[in-house]
């Protein structure tokens, strides 16, 4: 199997994503049912660092979260904080984890309010200094979108509610629940892109997922993809071919898909040779014997056996 590029998934798309025009086509497609309320040239960057102590009368712990991609823009003088949260794998955690990534959030703003009233101490009520607020003191909202990458459908929870035991009536009427702004690249099809860079990504993503080469070659048969963007879809689709062709400044659509095909043979007929190693070592054939009839060295075979769970 062909080497991995070492470029972490998580860096990769993060960059994508700090680029405002792009942020805000998600958002807007996403959140905002396609409306332009995000505007690019209004988006400000934000400290990405919601690491914070957690205090109730003896009791503190300190916490360390760090969300993937984290901006602001404003509405009339007060603003919203907007983050993305990439994920690959599902996790029947992620609502509960997402709330936990907002509550710092506003901790956060919630210990920056107070540290700046304790200037004014002798002016607040004795209620206003026990909570470290004034009464008019507002947080901002916060909203966040998990953008799941994988090409298995998401099976996991999508609210705080789906994470909980059953609970009867009077208890769920009055349950405080938590929505997960989630969106699946493999099922993004239901959604408006206006960024040729966002689309494209979502749209090539999607299509080699569902192993549609075909409807991919037809549309961009003869269209050149910025070598960022081929990365950023190697990255999702886990392939090393697109990442290596991500390296060159612009590459053809179907040269990539003519490659990308040609690694998932090699990488069925690395699988197949695997097979044979484990089969032919259950019935007792040597490491000699085996590296011959595979006409490969006697250190790939022993690699194979070493790696491999069953024989161990």
């Amino acid at each position: 199997m062909a080497e991995k590029k070492k470029v972490k998934t998580d860096v990769v798309l993060k960059d994508f994503w700090r680029q405002n025009e792009r942020f805000a086509d998600l958002f807007n497609a996403v959140v905002f049912q396609g409306k332009e309320v995000l505007k690019p040239e209004a988006l400000q960057e934000m400290d990405t660092d919601l690491s914070g102590i957690i205090r109730f009368k003896d009791y503190e712990e300190s916490l360390v979260r760090t969300r993937d991609v984290v901006k602001k823009m404003a509405f009339g003088v007060e603003f919203a904080v907007l983050g993305i949260e990439a994920q690959q794998r599902i996790h029947y955690a992620m609502p509960l984890r997402t709330l936990l990534y907002d509550g710092m959030g506003y901790l956060k703003e919630y210990q920056q309010i107070s540290r700046s009233r304790k200037t004014e101490a002798g002016s607040m009520t004795e209620d206003e200094f026990l909570s470290g607020m004034c009464r008019e003191d507002r947080l901002h909202p916060i909203i966040s979108i998990v953008v799941y990458y994988s090409e298995h459908i998401w099976d996991g929870p999508m609210c705080l509610k789906d994470m909980i035991v059953e609970m009867p009536e009077e208890i769920e009427r009055i349950f405080a629940d938590y929505k997960m702004n989630l969106v699946q690249v493999r099922e993004s099809d239901q959604y408006v892109f206006h960024n040729e860079d966002v689309k494209t990504v979502f749209e090539v993503s999607r299509e080699i997922f569902k192993g549609n080469f075909d409807k991919i070659r037809t549309k961009y048969r003869d269209k050149e993809i910025k070598s960022e963007l081929i990365t950023v879809i190697g990255k999702i689709t886990d392939s090393a071919e697109l990442m290596r062709q991500g390296s060159s400044q612009e590459v053809n659509m179907c040269t990539a898909l003519e490659r990308l095909k040609e690694e998932g043979r090699q990488e069925g007929r690395e699988e197949n040779i695997r097979d044979l190693v484990l089969e032919w070592t259950k019935d007792g054939y040597s490491v000699q014997e085996i590296a011959k009839l595979l006409k490969r060295p006697e250190e790939f075979v022993k690699k194979i056996q070493d790696e491999s769970p069953i024989l161990v």
